[in-house]
């Protein structure tokens, strides 16, 4: 980039390499501490009292910054720590566990502008942002059309392509960290007629080399959710801009955010997962320690306290299933990750805010507690609902997979190959992700093949194993009714919109591929280190749960599944262990 590098920059950060992803989750844990300790400078304490002045907290920023944090956002070949989605997922979750708008605030919105820059940016580019974020900047990225319900197609910046550069005109509403980025990734219209595809680019501007009588920065009150972050808006008004800030060829800006899609939804909407694991820790707190509600009345029902909590573990290691599998799906199946990342953003509000909802109840009248340990529920339970907005949101997700479910069920469905047995092995090792690799659609879907397979070999031994394999029937059974409905319908076009059944056979199948990852899961983990994940149990219980979501009959649950999973709630409650596949020591 002929721009300047911004004047701002801070010093650049030790080139400390921890030898390996399970380590680095260990240093950053130990950095963090127990967050319950009201002594902590980055505690539940310390983190609530940021959130009421509606900032980040600066002690925990620092320590991220003392960890090299922003070395996690930028590829290995540039100097940085990225080595695949995974690991990020792993070193990202504790920040999400402590506080989503630190993690979205700090980290990801950094890694999302960066990321379209990793995939589209020349050498000159590339080097220009690496060397910002390793010297510890932030960037930002501004993509959001709020006045359009978030249709980033409709954009309200147009930028006209002159000789001497580019004329950026408009307004972005509403951009995360923009009044301390010292990148900004905008997308644009470069084209004035109607469309998608050639009309649209994405520039990749320093901010500080913009005129201030072209370009303003206006501040958003804070919202109820992630106070802490700041959200601000921009206007520009013929702001000229070099050539070489484009990413990209002209009229390519469609095709970048479509792919970027499908990294920052896999990643941002698996990381808030976190914040529902620290959501069930306070319910188990509240349970054995302080009675539910501390209302005065007799104390709630044990067997439906322990069944909620049990319940709420389930939920969460079906959608943490989807989660993992989606993203190491980017390094197995990137062809395929359009349907699987729109698949885990869109099953996020339906089961993570839910759980949180049901875990309200265990609280009872502690859910207004604003302080301490248990405080820190009422700002998550804010928190997790927001990361389901903006323009990858419930339809955005919707609009991606209702195109394709025609090819799936005529090409894919009962006719694919079953995915490789890495893909269900959280933590095992990966190939380099290649951003090259991902697609707008191809007409395969691996995951779903494996369901089949996986189900078609159940033993059934044990009550749990029967039905397990019972259960799997019906998954199975479902995915051939969704083919059945979805090839009786026409296909969308001009003359046959898409209509509610369309997102009605969308939202059954994503809860097919849920159950797909599941059995998946459990079939390729059985004999590995954790007895927990080789039980029969809890995928049993975690099919039954995706039955009673569809709304089909299903087979009558033993008692001794819950029972197991419950035992497995307060085991990893009391040895600090975490509430994700990766069963990982907390600190606390």
């Amino acid at each position: 980039m002929t721009s300047a590098p911004s004047t701002l920059l801070t010093h650049p950060l030790p080139p400390t390499e921890l030898p390996g992803t399970p380590d680095r989750v260990a240093r950053l844990e130990a950095l963090l501490g127990d967050p319950a300790d009201p002594a902590n400078p980055v505690g539940y304490r310390a983190l609530l009292h940021a959130d009421r002045r509606a900032a980040l907290s600066t002690e925990a920023e620092g320590l991220l910054d003392d960890f090299g944090m922003s070395r996690e956002f930028v590829p290995t070949e540039l100097g940085g720590r990225f080595d695949s989605a995974e690991t990020l997922l792993r070193v990202m979750r504790p920040v999400f566990r402590r506080d989503v708008a630190l993690g979205a605030g700090y980290g990801m919105t950094t890694f999302m502008a960066a990321s379209d820059v990793w995939m589209r940016g020349n050498a000159d580019q590339r080097s220009w942002l690496a060397g910002l974020l390793l010297s510890g900047s932030k960037a930002a990225i501004a993509q959001h059309e709020t006045a359009h319900t978030n249709d980033f197609v409709r954009s309200g910046v147009h930028a006209h392509l002159r000789p001497d550069g580019l004329s950026v005109t408009g307004a972005k509403p509403v951009i995360n960290n923009l009044h301390r980025a010292d990148a900004l990734v905008l997308f644009c219209r470069t084209e004035p007629q109607p469309g998608t595809t050639g009309r649209h680019s994405v520039l990749l501007l320093d901010p500080h080399t913009l005129p201030r009588d072209r370009y303003r920065v206006t501040r958003r009150p804070a919202a109820l959710g992630l106070r802490g972050c700041f959200f601000a808006g921009v206007e520009l008004d013929a702001c000229l801009v070099p050539h070489d800030t484009l990413l990209g060829p002209p009229g390519s800006g469609a095709v970048t955010a479509l792919r970027s899609f499908q990294v920052s939804r896999t990643l941002m909407a698996s990381l808030v997962s976190a914040a529902v694991d620290t959501g069930l820790r306070t319910a188990v707190l509240v349970d054995r320690t302080q009675g539910p509600g501390r209302t005065g009345l007799d104390p709630a029902d044990p067997q439906h306290t322990a069944g909620t909590l049990a319940g709420a573990f389930v939920n969460l290691l079906v959608y943490d299933c989807l989660a993992v599998v989606a993203t190491r799906a980017l390094h197995l199946l990137p062809a395929e990750t359009s349907v699987y990342s729109a698949a885990v953003k869109l099953l996020l509000p339906r089961v993570l805010s839910d759980t949180m909802y049901d875990l309200a109840t265990v609280l009872g009248s502690q859910i207004y507690t604003r302080e301490g340990t248990v405080g820190i529920f009422q700002k998550h339970i804010r928190d997790v609902p927001v990361v389901s907005l903006g323009h990858a949101g419930t339809v955005a997700c919707q609009a991606t997979i209702i195109p394709q479910l025609r090819s799936l069920a005529e090409e894919s469905w009962f006719h694919g190959v079953e995915a490789p047995a890495s893909l269900f092995r959280p933590g095992a090792p990966l190939p380099p992700f290649d951003y090259g690799g991902l697609s707008l659609a191809c007409g395969r879907d691996s995951v779903s093949a494996t369901l089949l397979a996986t189900a078609a070999s159940l033993p059934g031994s044990t009550p749990v194993e029967r039905t397990l394999r019972t259960l799997a029937g019906q998954m199975t059974a479902e995915l051939h009714e969704l083919r059945s409905r979805v090839l009786a319908l026409p296909p969308p076009d001009a003359e046959h919109p898409v209509g509610p059944a369309w997102f009605a056979l969308t939202d059954r199948y994503v809860l097919v591929l849920a159950a797909a990852c599941v059995l998946g899961v459990w079939h390729h983990n059985r004999g590995g280190p954790d007895p927990f994940l080789s039980d029969p149990a809890w995928a049993a219980a975690a099919l039954h749960r995706i039955a009673q979501r569809m709304g089909v009959p299903a087979a009558d649950l033993p008692a001794e599944c819950t029972a197991r999973v419950h035992r497995e709630v307060l085991a990893r409650y009391g040895d600090r262990r975490s509430f994700d596949l990766y069963n990982t020591p907390i600190p606390g």
